[in-house]
């Protein structure tokens, strides 16, 4: 499945989350990052984020894209291969 992450967390926790990210996802810009990952993947990328965030503060958004028949992508810009990442 394609995913769209994003975050907003506190700038003591932020380091550790986007490291945590970057091991899974693509990293499009500041707290946002993309790709192809596989059901299992999420859940173990899910487990690590909670061990960071701070629910009481922090905010993690993830969009499932069961289908990628349904979204249209554009981009202006510097175009990312996203198979690098997978």
């Amino acid at each position: 499945m394609f995913v769209i992450l994003s975050y907003d967390i506190g700038a003591k926790r932020v380091q550790k989350a986007l490291k945590i990210c970057r091991k899974y996802l693509h990293h499009m810009h500041r707290s946002v990052f993309e790709g192809n990952i596989s059901e299992g993947k999420l859940n173990q990328l899910k487990r690590e984020l909670e061990r960071v965030v701070n629910t009481r503060y922090d905010t993690v958004c993830i969009y499932r894209i069961e289908s990628p028949v349904l979204v249209k992508k554009e981009q202006i810009g510097v175009i990312h291969d996203v198979s690098e990442i997978i």
